[in-house]
């Protein structure tokens, strides 16, 4: 939607063409947030930053997977994006102040954050299209547009008054938004609905359920595309390009088993059931590269029963928890950005398990949804999900971690010396940005002393998979031999991703589908210059 509005405003005639009924994708079921460095919104917001530092820190997170003409877009042209992102939509923005980056302590990372959300907006002010955004896989009990800052909150209820007021307040703006036929929404579904509200208001023409079907090849050149609308394909030529912004292959599970692993579930995903990897055969055969197709936007979940999978982000940095292999070690600092948790857990045999006593039971909100004090549902133990017992040795007995007890003294002994010596919890500004922090000195560390205690089984988890269109920084489409394929432009998770195998910090998968999505469009309309020597 953004590289519509860029392409619009450049002076294009543009067509959005969506697969589903509904727009959104896998950005409205998220948090919404998006890592953009160096933007307007957050010099106005008084983040002091420098390109350098930005630079910096991308050169040294990348590591080499991807060259800097690559993600170096994202800095020259992440600004531009962001203001027009300002310009054009209805949205007010926030800093996410404190949510570091992911790898705050490599040169140029940040501790205070780079990364900008969306402000609840009243879903009401979309009228009748208020239907086509796509809905959350599981409705909220209650109104409460839960921001970013919202959420970290919220999960300290039960040890800050500020947990409770945040709550309150939050749920008196969903509550007093309806009293005056208002529906606020926040995070991605915000960040949709408000681009969604821009298309329409430059009366940019969208097109639903109309599933692309072929690209149109001449000379080498995508000259356009056949889509299915109405019962019949329909023929539309892009003079000036296409641009592949369908998501990943979230919920294709041949694919997923051929080029991640057998043991993943695509049930397990967070992102946009419809995301089937259509697009990615599609380009191969007008001649584009793949990259990154072993990887994903790892997210650590809890497999539930008959629903969404529970999410494990706040949970995995507080106290009083740990997370082990089938041998009931500990193999990884629980705290650790999703993404790399993820490839961690993939490494091992599924599941891993997440253990936990009675006292954190009591202190924490767990999979966004079970307040402390509650008891874990029925159905989590029926389907073996949730395992409880007495003690850590009847734990460890029953869910079969031989080596669970004496794992659970080593750690008891590093949480008593607020140190984590074996993994490095709590080291980071990332760690305890969720961490607890009533708990001194670590926030993250706490002892497994109080029961009974639980087990909960946890598997990898993703936001979508970030392996799609090799495409070079301009978001044109390559071939094996890295030449571009004219006309044809990919971004956001239809596009191999441009920070390779990190997730450099929080909203980078949105940030960059913002970005090359507005490269692509400045780039088919002439605005921006192809690189010197390229094709």
């Amino acid at each position: 939607m953004l590289a519509a509005l860029a392409a619009a405003e450049a002076g294009l005639r543009v067509l959005v063409v969506e697969k589903s009924r509904y727009f959104g994708g896998s950005t409205a079921l998220s948090g919404g947030g998006f890592w953009v460095p160096g933007n307007g919104l957050l010099r106005r917001a008084g983040v002091v930053d420098a390109p350098g530092r930005a630079r910096e820190y991308l050169a040294n997170a990348t590591a080499g997977e991807t060259p800097e003409s690559r993600w170096g877009t994202h800095l020259k042209h992440g600004p531009a994006a962001v203001e027009l992102l300002a310009r054009r939509t209805p949205l007010r923005f926030a800093h996410m102040a404190g949510y570091a980056d992911y790898f705050p302590e490599l040169p140029g990372g940040s501790a205070v954050g780079r990364a900008m959300e969306p402000r609840p907006f009243d879903l009401r002010r979309l009228g009748r299209d208020r239907a086509r955004l796509r809905p959350a896989a599981l409705a909220a009990p209650v109104p409460m547009p839960v921001t970013g800052a919202g959420y970290r909150a919220l999960n300290l209820v039960a040890r800050r008054p500020r947990g409770a007021l945040t709550g309150a307040r939050l749920l008196g703006m969903g509550l007093g938004g309806m009293a005056l036929g208002r529906e606020y929404a926040a995070g991605g579904a915000a960040l949709a609905a408000g681009l969604f509200a821009a298309v329409r208001a430059a009366r940019i023409p969208v097109w639903f359920e109309a599933p692309l079907r072929e690209l149109a090849v001449e000379d080498g050149r995508v000259t356009g595309v056949v889509v299915e609308r109405g019962g019949r394909r329909v023929a539309v030529r892009a003079r000036r390009g296409v641009l592949l912004a369908a998501g990943g292959f979230d919920r294709n599970t041949e694919l997923r088993h051929r080029h991640q692993s057998a043991q993943l579930d695509p049930a397990w995903c967070f992102g946009n059931p419809e995301n089937t990897g259509d697009t990615l055969g599609l380009a191969r055969q007008a001649g584009a590269d793949t990259a990154f197709l072993d990887e994903a936007w790892w997210f650590p979940a809890l497999p539930l029963p008959g629903k969404a999978p529970g999410i494990l982000l706040a949970e995995r940095s507080l106290p009083g928890q740990i997370i082990v292999d089938r041998s009931g070690r500990r193999f990884m600092n629980e705290a650790v950005n999703y993404m790399t948790a993820g490839q961690l857990m993939i490494r091992r045999e599924l599941p891993v398990w997440m253990v936990f006593d009675q006292r954190y039971r009591n202190r924490y909100l767990l999979a966004g949804a079970v307040f402390p004090r509650q008891p874990l549902p029925r159905a989590w133990y029926d389907a073996g999900v949730a395992v409880r017992a007495g003690s850590v040795a009847e734990l460890a007995e029953r869910v079969r971690l031989p080596e669970l007890p004496a794992t659970v003294d080593r750690f008891n002994l590093l949480a008593a010396a607020g140190r984590d010596d074996d993994f490095h919890r709590g080291d980071s500004a990332y760690d305890r940005y969720y961490g607890d922090p009533t708990i001194r000195p670590n926030p993250c560390l706490g002892p497994l002393d109080r029961g009974p205690y639980y087990a909960l089984q946890v598997v990898p988890g993703d936001l979508g998979t970030c392996g799609g269109v090799r495409a070079d920084g301009l978001a044109r489409a390559l071939r094996p031999d890295g030449t571009p394929v004219p006309g044809l432009y990919a971004a956001g998770n239809a596009a191999g991703n441009a920070f390779g195998r990190v997730y450099p910090g929080p909203g980078a998968t949105i940030g960059q589908g913002l970005v090359y999505g507005y490269a692509a469009a400045r780039h088919a309309a002439g605005r921006l210059p192809d690189p010197e020597g390229a094709a």
